[in-house]
């Protein structure tokens, strides 16, 4: 501000000089002007100066304020070039004031989802423990002699050590695909093979629960690019769920369906005739420990993760997962798989 102000006053100096030698003034004349607007100069640059730079300085040192009391707002000029190097300085602290709302955002999340796993968590370990807790303290207490109940106990306390198992493993495994940990190892193979490998495993837990396993018939020839061992454990999982879900006499339903809007993708979906899903229940089932009927999902030995294990391993592979249910007809879940190219259908 101060050499912008210098600079206007030798340029007016400067152009005085040809002025006072057409008007005939002497040098005392010219050094008396000279001091009378000098002020008014300085004034009228301090004034545009204040006008250009201290609402933009003010606005910069109020962003800085903002973001240290975790306050942020909406800034319309951040895509604005800059003009001089205050603009620059501005836009810079713009965009650090949303890299910082961003990441504070991405922090709470972070922090919001861990309480609420450890609550989770905490809440379905309990059951368990205390169960096995129980069973053992009653055996102790004299029902070990007792030939009538310790058998049982025994065996209920082993069911509960089961599900404990059942629980860590679907825990460790959840939590390296939310992390990414868990990596999709892509390969090309036949879907028709897989399917009939997961049907042949799960056909005596169906026999057992008086459940039809159907797989409808489609070419053994289509390949599909996937993870092999994780699309596996997504039909287990959704097959399983379509098992003990279902009514005695009831069947699942296993097939293909092309994908209308996409050619080189297939829908592989499973169908049951089960007891259905509420509407308002279907958009949360793929959530951490969410069960619609949690007294039914505990008795089967569910854990509450299989859906969401189910999600997340669709999305890693960027396919998606689609629900469809009516109260006590059954339900449809179905997910896209993309096909390889040089297999013609």
């Amino acid at each position: 501000m101060r050499a912008g102000a210098l600079s206007a006053i030798l340029s007016l100096i400067i152009g005085l000089v040809p002025i006072s030698l057409m008007l005939n003034l002497t040098g005392n004349d010219l050094i008396v002007i000279s001091l009378i607007l000098f002020p008014a100069v300085f004034i009228s640059v301090y004034l545009v100066s204040v006008w250009l730079y201290a609402n933009r300085i003010k606005r910069a040192s109020k962003m800085v304020k903002a973001i240290t009391k975790k306050k942020f707002e909406e800034n319309e000029k951040l895509k604005l070039k800059p003009k001089d190097e205050l603009d620059y300085l501005l836009k810079k602290t713009m965009i650090a004031s949303k890299t910082v709302e961003k990441e504070l955002i991405r922090l709470n999340k972070i922090e919001n989802y861990r309480k609420e796993f450890i609550g989770d968590i905490s809440h379905e370990l309990k059951t368990p423990i205390f169960a096995i807790q129980g069973f053992i303290e009653t055996l102790l207490n004299g029902a070990m002699h007792d030939d009538e109940v310790n058998e049982v106990f025994l065996k209920k306390a082993m069911r509960n050590v089961n599900r404990l198992t059942y629980l860590t493993k679907d825990l460790m495994e959840i939590s390296r695909l939310e992390t990414g940990e868990l990596k999709s190892n892509f390969q090309e193979m036949y879907l028709r093979d897989v399917v009939l490998d997961v049907v042949e495993s799960l056909q005596y837990k169906a026999q057992k629960e008086n459940v039809e396993i159907v797989l409808k018939e489609f070419n053994k020839n289509i390949q599909v690019r996937a993870d092999r061992n994780q699309i596996k454990q997504v039909l287990i999982n959704l097959i399983e769920n379509g098992i003990k879900y279902n009514r005695e006499g009831g069947n699942v339903e296993i097939g293909i369906k092309p994908v209308k809007k996409d050619k080189d993708k297939i829908s592989l979906y499973i169908r049951d005739t089960g007891i259905g899903i509420e509407p308002n229940d279907i958009k949360r089932v793929t959530e951490r420990f969410y069960r619609v009927d949690k007294s039914r999902s505990r008795e089967r030995g569910g854990t509450g993760l299989g859906l969401s294990i189910v999600k997340h391993i669709i999305e890693a592979h960027g396919e998606s997962l689609k629900i469809v249910s009516n109260v006590d007809k059954g339900s449809t879940f179905s997910f896209t798989l993309t096909k390889v190219s040089h297999i013609l259908v």
